[in-house]
């Protein structure tokens, strides 16, 4: 990744500092109310800033979050630390997942690297070099007591609450999948607590690829084989408890579950 550009030595210095409170408050499980204001990001740049340099802190980045609130709004985005990614029916045990958010997605594998270029990637191309199409589960967490309450650039800064990413089985011919017309349906421990269908915020969510191609490579360096990018909630966020299990299902995209550990 690349450092974000027009911020000056002193800048630096104050968003670094940041970026400590949120990797403290994480690693030992002691949320914060919000960023002091002295410290706070003011610009999404200063926000990439301060996400950058967390995932510096959990080692390898094994691809990149991504979406848009509206069909019209600019996506926004954020590493996914590697060390965080698992398969479908895995445990997540540990004092990190504290929050225990989950949001269902739908997530591609990147099968071929797109480097940076000056000439945009069309969207032809950006989905040829796709791999394979899989349903997911984002799993959120914070270093915020109540992380929906903070300043918008907080919760940017924070990773964008990212915590986790658990993907299910490949689907077959996922080019074929109208998503508008994709059903979900998330439970928990049987619980159905979301049903919705063509619910993705982005509204045509496989434009978010060749804008994270083009747009994003100034962080990225390119989107490389291997990597996973998932494109934003169909159903919202909700919250699980420890020992429960996670089911999010798609009407023609399979499914992905999750247990989190007591």
């Amino acid at each position: 990744m690349q450092t974000v550009r027009m911020i000056n030595g002193a800048q630096q210095r104050q968003l670094m500092s940041a970026a400590d409170m949120l990797l403290d408050a994480r690693r030992t499980n002691t949320p914060i109310p919000d960023l002091p204001a002295d410290v706070r990001p003011t610009t999404l740049d200063e926000a990439y800033f301060i996400q950058d340099r967390l995932a510096w802190a959990y080692d390898d980045i094994g691809g990149w979050k991504v979406g848009a609130p509206s069909a019209d709004a600019t996506p926004m985005f954020a590493p996914m630390p590697l060390n965080w990614m698992s398969c479908t029916g895995c445990e997540l045990r540990g004092i990190t997942h504290r929050f225990r958010g989950i949001e269902a997605e739908i997530a591609f594998l990147m099968g071929d690297d797109l480097p940076p270029r000056d000439t945009p990637y069309t969207r032809e191309e950006v989905l040829a070099a796709i791999e394979s199409c899989h349903p997911a589960i984002e799993v959120i967490e914070t270093a915020f007591i109540a992380p929906l309450e903070v300043s918008r650039l907080s919760m940017i800064a924070d990773l964008q609450i990212h915590g986790g990413f658990v993907f299910g089985n490949a689907v077959p011919d996922w080019q074929k999948i109208d998503f508008t017309k994709e059903k979900i349906t998330l439970a928990i421990d049987g619980s159905v607590r979301t049903e919705r269908t063509g619910s993705n915020t982005s509204g045509d969510l496989l434009r978010l690829l060749p804008w994270l191609a083009n747009e994003g490579a100034s962080r990225t360096g390119g989107l490389k084989k291997g990597d996973w990018i998932t494109t934003g909630s169909w159903t919202g966020l909700e919250q699980a408890f420890a020992g429960a299990g996670v089911d999010a299902t798609f009407s023609t995209a399979g499914k992905a579950q999750l247990r989190f550990g007591k």
